[in-house]
């Protein structure tokens, strides 16, 4: 499932689903939600994205936005 989203403003996270070992496809953008801690923050983030909880053996990644804009500078 691929939802459209508008980039949001202030901290947010990529979220990223892992279909095979070498293919990523881009779910969406969420913000982060504050007060949650690092690990906490990005599972609420991939559910944000996802709509639901990750089923079992399903593979996302949540990469802040700030960092994702570092790395593809290079």
């Amino acid at each position: 499932m691929t939802r459209a989203t508008a980039a949001p403003r202030g901290p947010a996270f990529v979220v990223l689903r892992q279909l095979d070992d070498d293919t990523w496809q881009l779910i969406g953008e969420v913000p982060k939600r504050p007060g949650l801690p690092a690990r906490k923050a990005r599972a609420r983030a991939i559910a944000d994205a996802t709509g639901s909880e990750p089923a079992a053996g399903d593979r996302y990644a949540a990469v802040l936005r700030s960092e994702w804009r570092i790395a593809l500078d290079y």
